[in-house]
């Protein structure tokens, strides 16, 4: 396709969903509490989107992955929370 073909396809879709991270985030910042290191993982997503980096998307899903190779002895939750919490997680 050509980049008109792909802005035409897809622009609406990705407008939407950008409008929808931006009222995530101020719903973030409007509550009270302290964050836990999905924002920070989050924040660290975004800033991958600046400029004209090549695989953005590699690199988004990176900001959100573990990056160890050692298998944990137990999984800490009953389920998956969208980011790897660190070394002290």
């Amino acid at each position: 396709m050509t980049r008109q073909q792909v802005l035409d396809l897809y622009f609406m879709d990705a407008r939407f969903k950008l409008i929808e991270l931006a009222a995530f985030l101020d719903r973030v910042d409007r509550a009270e509490g302290q964050a836990d290191f999905r924002l920070d993982a989050f924040r660290q997503a975004v800033g991958e989107l600046d400029g004209n980096k090549p695989e953005r998307a590699k690199q988004v899903l990176l900001a959100f992955s573990d990056p160890t190779a050692e298998p944990i002895e137990k999984a800490p939750g009953k389920g998956a929370v969208g980011a790897w919490p660190g070394k002290g997680g």
